[in-house]
């Protein structure tokens, strides 16, 4: 199996056992924060009673990260240097009772999906903020029984959010001054939605021709065209994809979060990523539930979230694994 330019170690689970076991310390290793003693894992407050987390957003100079929490809608911010991360927007805020996946634009904006927020509640679907913590947005999508569950910002800089209730993909973006949503994809006829969590993970393919789209309830990757919207299945060889949960683009490299299977799947794209080969699939730590991941500098950072315990339980971590080509 080759393992070219994989973001993987040659032992990904010895890896991710150390890092659990190592205490967090800071770490001021100058401008290009690369030094290799930056904290192997961030904590995360937490409540209490028990927290639960699921996405993961870095913004543009991949110094600043944000984690939203399932329990609560709590918005968490850290520094890469720092292994202690902060509360940015507390339980309640903004009428968000629960969190889902998170991103940033360009400009430091961050996106938060809010999963079942709106359903049956009347209450927000979606959020966008700015960096100093300033509310642009707080939208519903019109779409009764709607999970907003990723998010990604494509090419044209509007942000897109994929439903896992039903094969949709919603449409973010600031239009004549003001911030406005639509159904940019609807999928019904082509993507069958049986039961558990359907489209989840998003990002923009390497040609930026399309959206990458994993569907982890039956392993399936989506490519959707950005100009025609049409959906194809992009061809994995088959490759086990249950459990998608969250993608990370590398190049070429798609690596896929198989969150309660345990394990990372590294695929290399074709050219317009209409199939793709296996390059690498390793066993994560057993003890944990990845969930999402993304890409600071030279580093995986990965959601622990604590999905499997029936009563969240202290430390609440972001774990850190080196890239390496």
């Amino acid at each position: 199996m080759r393992r070219r330019r994989t973001v993987l170690l040659a032992s990904v689970a010895a890896t991710l056992a150390v890092a659990a076991a190592a205490a967090p310390a800071s770490a001021h290793d100058g401008d290009d924060d690369r030094g290799a003693d930056r904290p192997a894992s961030y904590l995360l407050p937490g409540d209490a009673a028990g927290s639960r987390f699921e996405g993961i957003g870095v913004d543009r100079r991949q110094k600043t990260f944000y984690v939203s929490e399932v329990t609560g809608g709590e918005i968490h911010r850290g520094s890469t240097r720092e292994a202690q991360a902060q509360e940015w927007k507390p339980e309640g805020a903004d009428g968000r009772f629960t969190a889902r996946g998170i991103t940033t634009d360009r400009a430091d904006r961050v996106f938060i999906a809010g999963g079942p927020n709106g359903i049956g509640t009347g209450r927000p679907d979606l959020w966008v903020y700015e960096a100093d913590g300033t509310l642009l947005a707080a939208l519903r999508v019109g779409v009764a029984n709607a999970f907003l569950n990723d998010v990604i910002v494509g090419p044209d800089g509007a942000a897109y959010f994929t439903n896992s209730n039903a094969p949709q993909i919603f449409r973010v973006a600031r239009e004549h001054g003001t911030w406005t949503v639509s159904t940019w994809f609807d999928g019904t006829g082509v993507i069958a939605t049986p039961a558990g969590f359907n489209l989840g993970g998003i990002v923009v393919s390497p040609d930026r021709d399309a959206l990458l789209v994993a569907q982890g309830n039956v392993g399936v990757l989506w490519r959707i065209d950005l100009r025609s919207r049409a959906a194809t299945r992009v061809d994995v060889g088959g490759a086990d994809l249950v459990n998608a949960d969250g993608l990370v683009l590398r190049g070429h490299d798609l690596t896929v979060v198989r969150n309660f299977s345990r394990r990372l799947v590294t695929l290399r794209l074709d050219g317009h990523a209409r199939s793709a080969t296996v390059i690498d699939d390793v066993a994560t730590d057993p003890t944990r539930v990845f969930t999402t991941a993304k890409i600071a500098r030279g580093r995986l950072l990965l959601v622990d979230s604590k999905f499997d315990e029936p009563v969240p339980t202290a430390p609440y971590e972001v774990v850190a694994l080196d890239l390496h080509d």
